[in-house]
C-alpha cells in the first residue's frame, strides 16, 4: 500500500473510530486525546491527519452526509415500491435509526446542527448543503408521486412538502431526545401521512 493510500484509510478509521463518541457526546465535549484513543492512534499524531479539530468535524460530517445520501438513495430508489411506500421506508428507516439502543449511530445532524453551526461557518455550510441535498432527494420522490397518484397532496409544491416533511422528523427527533419516549415519531408519522395525504 502507497503512503498516500495508508494515511487515507488511517484518517478514515479515525473518522469512523469518533463519530460514535462524538454522536453521544458532541463535538466541543470530545478533546483530540480521545479522539485518538478511541482510534488506537497514538497521542500527538492528530495533526498528521487534520490540519485542525474543526477540519476533523468538516471531514466527519461530510462523510456522515455522503454516507447517509448512500442509505438514503437505496431507501428510495426506483423499483422499491411507488412513491408513497419508499417514502413511508424512509420514515421508519429515521425512526429505527434513533430509538433507544442505536446511540451511537444517531444522526450527526441531529446531534450537532445547532452546536456546531455557532462554531464554525464552514461546518454550517456543510450541514446546509447536505440538508438541501436530502430535501432535494425526498422532493424528487415526492414529485413522482404526485404523478402516480400515490401522493394525494398536489396542491402544494413537492419542494415546500419535501422541506415541511424534513423539518417535522427533525423537530420529532429533538422531541424524542428530550422524552427519551418514542411517541413523537408516532405524531411525526400521523402528521406526515396528513401532509402527504397517503
Amino acid at each position: 500500500m502507497k503512503i498516500a493510500e495508508k494515511h487515507r484509510a488511517a484518517r478514515q478509521h479515525i473518522l469512523e473510530a469518533a463519530r460514535p463518541l462524538i454522536g453521544q457526546r458532541g463535538f466541543s465535549a470530545v478533546g483530540l486525546a480521545q479522539i485518538l484513543d478511541v482510534a488506537g492512534i497514538p497521542k500527538g499524531s492528530f495533526y498528521h491527519y487534520f490540519e485542525s479539530k474543526e477540519a476533523f468535524g468538516e471531514a466527519l460530517l461530510q462523510t456522515y452526509i455522503d454516507d447517509y445520501l448512500i442509505k438514503m438513495n437505496d431507501i428510495l430508489s426506483d423499483g422499491q415500491g411507488n412513491a408513497a411506500q419508499r417514502i413511508t421506508r424512509y420514515c421508519q428507516f429515521w425512526r429505527d435509526t434513533h430509538i433507544e439502543g442505536q446511540i451511537g449511530n444517531k444522526c450527526l445532524i441531529v446531534k450537532l446542527a445547532a452546536e456546531v453551526s455557532d462554531l464554525s461557518e464552514r461546518m454550517r455550510a456543510i450541514l446546509d448543503v447536505g440538508t438541501r441535498t436530502v430535501i432535494d432527494r425526498i422532493s424528487t420522490v415526492i414529485a413522482t408521486g404526485q404523478a402516480e397518484g400515490s401522493i394525494g397532496n398536489t396542491r402544494q409544491p413537492a419542494p415546500v412538502l419535501a422541506a415541511s416533511l424534513y423539518q417535522l422528523w427533525l423537530g420529532s427527533t429533538l422531541m424524542v431526545k428530550i422524552t427519551h419516549s418514542s411517541p413523537p415519531f408516532d405524531h411525526a408519522w400521523a402528521a406526515s401521512r396528513r401532509l402527504l395525504e397517503i
